[in-house]
């Protein structure tokens, strides 16, 4: 029930049907048949069992569930992340909205790894799967037996013309809960304004947690309704008006919630901008291409700028033979093995896995993959299949959150719904407490440590 570090909107894909995902780039080295022995590791190179690309939400918690199985010893397993810190993003919303802060929600990534697992602080260069290898960005070659590919995605601020520099402005009113530097700006900009117009972004295609755009616009909402500025009963009269652009043609993926919060939207007020892409800021101008088909721009005036950056995979995943035709590495949607390379594996934000890009996806996804890397090892066929599951907590003011819970096809799979007979699609406070408190307490002392599972509770 988190959002990852790292989302892509949800499909509604068959998973019985992949060929969606079975498309992969042309622009790499020709690749061996799945049926192939993989040729072996030069002698020269370190070598691991299992090696992990990516320190987040999903190289953690699969490297400790890896461990705790007892069948791995000292650096047998390896992660391969450069960062020096690991953030907590699913809280960078309440940053935003003025309830946390952003040092809080981090800690340092050497300190989260039991000392039986290997760290290399590098970046990854390039893959060669024929050879069972990954290039370090300083040159080292690193050999391995099983591959886990989980670096995340990449949050492009440059895709925007004109953002970095707003961004970077300190009195500019434009800011973003997509970034460490810059998400402590955001409370201040909604403090800072007291008239005009607020505009919201959420952009076309691939994003870490598809709800997030609106979370924080709601939180504004409610912040300016306390402080007497904005009156959902009468906005056009109020002192700040408020739209929502999206690159979808509706508030969210799934219908059943996107009904609510349209319902939302109508009655607080919110000018809806539907199928508006941001390719632009200058100044107090936001430029956006309609993503309808008509290839037309419009431009809208704001006095307030939040801003979701495009997003996409990192370079040397698009760019290698794991790719798909859109970049992501290219598995099963049910076993999350690669098609073409059997012993690589991927989940999370990485992977072509066509579900929202959220760490309760990952908390879903990793004892699948755990599973059937484990009999993939031992020669055995994989047997688990990953459902679609993921999990979106949209804040739609200060004390409530509407639990979205789905899986593949955006059909919803309700844990509190199941368990009590309850509405998720409405706001409840008792959710706004488990956004707030529980998820960040059980991501640090339990997720990351690979021993919570989501709805299925703690892995023993």
């Amino acid at each position: 029930m988190f959002r990852s570090s790292v989302t892509r909107a949800a499909r509604a894909v068959n998973p019985a049907n992949p060929s969606i995902a079975s498309l992969r780039t042309l622009a790499t080295a020709a690749a061996p048949s799945s049926t192939a022995s993989p040729s072996p590791v030069s002698s020269s190179t370190r070598s691991h069992k299992i090696l992990v690309v990516g320190g987040g939400s999903a190289g953690l918690n699969v490297s400790h569930q890896l461990l705790r199985t007892g069948q791995f010893t000292q650096d047998d397993i390896a992660i391969i992340d450069p960062a020096e810190w690991h953030h907590y993003q699913p809280g960078w919303t309440l940053v935003g909205g003025g309830v946390k802060t952003k040092e809080e929600l981090r800690r340092p990534l050497p300190g989260l790894l039991d000392p039986k697992l290997k760290l290399y602080g590098q970046a990854v260069d390039s893959f060669t799967p024929e050879q069972n290898t990954v290039t370090l960005a300083n040159g080292d070659r690193l050999g391995y037996e099983q591959l886990i590919v989980v670096p995340g995605i990449h949050v492009n601020f440059n895709s925007i013309r004109g953002l970095p520099e707003a961004l970077a402005d300190p009195n500019s009113l434009v800011s973003s809960i997509y970034g460490y530097e810059h998400v402590d700006k955001v409370y201040r900009t909604l403090q800072k304004l007291k008239s005009g117009k607020a505009l919201f972004t959420q952009p076309a295609g691939v994003l870490k947690c598809a709800g997030a755009p609106q979370k924080i616009m709601w939180l504004a909402l409610d912040h300016w309704k306390q402080a007497g500025l904005y009156d959902p009963s009468n906005p056009s009269k109020s002192a700040i008006n408020i739209s929502f652009a999206t690159g979808l043609p509706a508030m969210f993926g799934v219908p059943k919630y996107s009904a609510s919060l349209e319902a939302l939207r109508q009655e607080r007020g919110v000018e809806g901008l539907f199928q508006h892409d941001l390719v632009a800021v200058e100044g107090n101008t936001a430029t956006f291409a309609k993503v309808d088909g008509s290839g037309a721009q419009v431009q809208r005036e704001f006095d307030l700028l939040h801003v979701v950056p495009k997003m996409g995979p990192h370079a040397f995943v698009k760019n290698s033979p794991l790719a798909d035709a859109a970049g992501f590495v290219d598995v099963d949607n049910a076993t999350t093995q690669h098609k073409k390379f059997k012993n690589v594996w991927s989940i999370g934000d990485a992977s072509s896995l066509p579900t929202s890009k959220t760490a309760a996806a990952v908390i879903a996804e990793a004892p699948v993959m755990v599973r059937n890397l484990l009999r993939a090892a031992e020669g055995k066929a994989p047997d688990a299949e990953y459902d679609g599951y993921t999990s979106c907590p949209l804040t739609t003011e200060y004390g409530k959150v509407l639990l979205a819970e789905f899986k593949y096809a955006g059909v919803p799979k309700e844990t509190f719904g199941s368990l009590f007979g309850i509405d998720q699609a409405t706001p409840r406070k008792a959710f706004w407490q488990l956004k707030k408190n529980f998820f960040p307490w059980v991501y640090y002392n339990n997720m990351v440590k690979g021993t919570w599972a989501g709805p299925k509770g703690w892995i023993r």
